[in-house]
C-alpha cells in the first residue's frame, strides 16, 4: 500500500516538477510522519510549486502565506470578530486552517509571528482567546526561506527548527532537466490539470502503517550513536535532542514504508541523517570563512559534521528484517 501509493505520487508530481524525486519523496515521508519541512534555496527553484503539486496530488487543501515584517500572529490563527447581525463573536478561521501551508518566506516575519507557529506544528491545534481548535488532519506546514539574503529578515530560533522534520533544498537542475522544464512548460502550467492520485485518508492509513515498521535494537543503537555523536563533537556547540532522535526513527520508518518494506535499515538512517538531523545543531565552524576562502554556511557546516560522524561510526550489518 505505502509503496504504490507513494509511486503514484511522486510520478504525479512529477508531471509539474522535473528532477526531484529525492526531494518529493522526503516531503512524502514528513507528510507520513506528521512532520513539517522547511525548504532553504534561493528564488525560483520549484519551492512552491512543489508544494502545490503535492496538496493536489492528495486532495489535500492549500494554502500559501507570504510572511512580510508587518504580519501578525492573528494572520495566521484568525480572530474573534463582532457580528452586528447575529449580536455575538464568531471566529474567522485563518490560513493555517488547512492540509498544507505554505509559509513562504518565513524569515521575513517577526519572531513574534514566527512563534505563533510553534502549537501549530507541535499540538496541531489553534488557541486564540482561550479556545482551543484541532487543525484538520493531515497538517503540515512547508516553510520556505531564502539564505543568500539577510537585510529585513529575522533568522528562526533553534526551537523553532527543531520543529521540522527536515531541511531540504530543491537546488538548480541539471543541462537536460532544465530542456525537460523548458519543453513541458512551452504551451501550458502542468499545475493547472494535475489530478489526484490518492486521499488524505490515504496518508493517515501509511501513517499508522508506519507506525508498525520493524527496527531492531543494533539499529536504534545506531541511531542513537549517530545523535551522541553530534553532542560530543567539538564542532558542535548544541547536538541534537531527544526530539530529534525520535523525529530521526519516525522518519526512517516512513521512508522503509514507502519504498516498501515493514523493516527498517542502516541505509534508510544514512539517507535521512542529514536532512533531519543537519538543522538542529549548531555549529562553530558555520557563518565563517574556511581556509580555501570560501563562506561555510550553517547548513553546509553541519551537512560536513553529519557526514563525517557517518564515516566514523560503525554500521550495523545483521539481517533487519522481523
Amino acid at each position: 500500500m505505502g509503496n504504490d501509493a507513494a509511486l503514484k505520487i511522486k510520478e504525479n508530481v512529477s508531471k509539474v516538477i522535473v528532477g526531484k524525486d529525492r526531494q518529493i519523496e522526503l516531503l512524502l515521508v514528513a507528510l507520513v510522519v506528521g512532520g513539517h519541512v522547511l525548504l532553504e534555496d534561493v528564488p525560483g527553484t520549484g519551492k512552491t510549486k512543489t508544494a502545490r503539486a503535492l496538496a493536489s496530488s492528495l486532495d489535500l487543501d492549500f494554502k500559501r502565506v507570504q510572511f512580510t515584517i508587518d504580519l501578525l500572529p492573528s494572520d495566521l490563527t484568525g480572530i474573534h470578530y463582532y457580528d452586528r447581525s447575529n449580536d455575538k463573536f464568531v471566529f474567522r478561521q485563518g490560513p493555517v486552517f488547512t492540509n498544507i501551508l505554505l509559509a513562504d518566506e518565513i524569515n521575513r516575519a517577526t519572531a513574534r509571528t514566527q512563534s505563533s507557529l510553534l502549537e501549530c506544528m507541535e499540538e496541531k491545534q489553534v488557541t486564540v482567546d482561550g479556545e482551543t481548535m484541532p487543525l484538520p488532519p493531515p497538517f503540515m506546514v512547508i516553510a520556505t526561506q531564502n539564505p543568500i539574503e539577510s537585510q529585513g529578515t529575522f533568522p528562526l530560533p533553534e526551537a523553532q527548527l527543531d520543529r521540522f522534520l527536515m531541511m531540504l533544498s530543491m537546488d538548480y537542475p541539471t543541462h537536460e532537466e532544465s530542456i525537460s522544464i523548458l519543453k513541458r512548460y512551452a504551451n501550458s502550467d502542468p499545475l493547472t490539470e494535475l489530478q489526484s492520485v490518492a486521499s488524505p485518508e490515504d496518508i493517515l492509513k501509511m501513517r499508522k502503517d508506519a507506525e508498525n515498521v520493524f527496527v531492531s535494537d543494533l539499529l536504534y543503537d545506531y541511531a542513537c550513536n549517530i545523535a551522541e555523536a553530534t553532542r560530543t563533537s567539538n564542532e558542535v556547540k548544541i547536538g541534537a535532542s531527544p526530539r530529534a532522535l525520535l523525529s530521526y526513527a519516525a522518519a526512517a520508518k516512513a521512508l522503509a514504508l514507502l519504498r516498501g518494506r515493514d523493516y527498517c535499515t542502516p541505509d534508510d538512517f544514512k539517507e535521512l541523517a542529514v536532512p533531519v538531523l543537519a538543522h538542529r545543531l549548531s555549529v562553530r565552524a558555520s557563518g565563517a570563512f574556511s581556509s580555501s576562502g570560501s563562506f561555510v554556511s550553517q547548513r553546509d557546516a553541519a551537512a560536513s559534521v553529519i557526514t563525517g560522524i557517518l564515516n566514523t561510526i560503525p554500521c550495523p550489518t545483521e539481517d533487519f528484517s522481523k
